[in-house]
């Protein structure tokens, strides 16, 4: 328990829906109460604090970056609580500690916001520009969150259509000597985009607009000679996508349309002799107008907690070797 140095109260000011600002059983209370050293308790309309000085002002901070967010009509998490807790801490006090609006809400009602500052980043990077690199290890969300900013796009009538795709490396150029349809041949390489999906739409949607071609879903070997208008398009996994490829899958880009392009340059698969084109992004685009590239690293993790520091250990390997 911290010491008492300094006592605060925070006044909620009638707030309709406590549970928006509280969270479930006062689950965001606690998880500030676990990332910062204060103890706070819940009296009616009020919140009283106690503590270090520096941390009593540092959590009235964050209980005023969860009341803008919840008189604004969102449900306040844990996850919420934490990324307000980091961007406090940032540098010099510079750090924005206003929890995110939220992007989507999902079909069983679920409000998607960016988690982490990374994902923060690149979410303001799609928003902004036509086109954006998402480059960061396993787990950091840049897939589910690229399809998010995607449905957001489609459901608010920014774009008329979706196409998601990928490299298809392990069948190379045998995809036409599988068995089965174009759907049957793809679909074991595609699954990572029809599971975030899944996530924001119910099946009969997702159905409906795969059917109509609202959403398409297809390798980047079936992208050469299309133009990409009015549309929302993602390569996920292209750092297995060969400098060729890459050119030739931006250069479909088309009017009124944007484009995300998310890969990790430690994970590339392509066979011996063959470079990744992501590994060439940021000497060709930086500093390009209208177009965003958005590293994101192990703080970014947001799968299990082990995962983050499985990145983590292997990132310090490869600065051991020098790679």
């Amino acid at each position: 328990m911290p010491s008492i140095t300094s006592e605060a109260t925070f006044d909620l000011g009638g707030l309709s829906d406590p549970i928006r600002f509280c969270g479930f059983r006062d689950q965001n209370l606690n998880a500030l109460e676990a990332l910062v050293p204060v103890v706070l308790r819940l009296d009616g309309d009020r919140v009283h604090l106690s503590g270090d000085r520096a941390a009593v002002r540092r959590a009235e901070g964050v209980l005023g970056a969860m009341l803008a967010a919840a008189r604004a009509g969102s449900q306040v998490t844990p996850d919420d609580v934490a990324l307000a807790v980091r961007s406090s801490a940032a540098a010099a006090g510079n750090g924005d500690g206003a929890i995110p609006p939220t992007l989507v809400t999902t079909a069983r009602g679920r409000e998607i916001r960016p988690k982490t500052a990374g994902q923060r980043a690149l979410a303001a990077a799609i928003g902004a520009d036509t086109l954006t690199f998402a480059i960061g290890p396993a787990g950091t969300g840049k897939t589910f969150l690229a399809i998010v900013m995607a449905v957001r796009a489609l459901r608010n009538r920014e774009v008329s259509r979706i196409v998601l795709s990928r490299p298809a490396v392990e069948a190379g150029e045998k995809l036409g000597f599988l068995p089965g349809d174009l759907k049957e041949k793809v679909d074991p390489y595609l699954r990572p985009l029809y599971d975030a999906l899944s996530e924001l739409l119910d099946d009969a949607t997702t159905q409906k607009y795969l059917e109509r071609g609202t959403i398409e879903v297809a390798p980047i070997a079936y992208m050469r000679g299309r133009t990409l208008a009015d549309a929302f398009v993602i390569l996920d996994e292209a750092q297995n996508a060969t400098a060729e490829q890459l050119k030739m899958f931006l250069t479909r880009l088309g009017q009124n349309s944007k484009m995300v392009v998310n890969g990790d340059d430690t994970q590339i698969d392509l066979p011996r002799g063959q470079r990744s084109g992501l590994l060439d992004v940021e000497r060709i685009f930086a500093g390009m107008e209208d177009v965003g590239i958005v590293r994101l690293d192990e703080t970014d993790v947001v799968r299990h907690p082990l995962v983050g520091r499985i990145v983590a250990a292997y990132a310090q390997l490869s600065r051991e070797r020098g790679e």
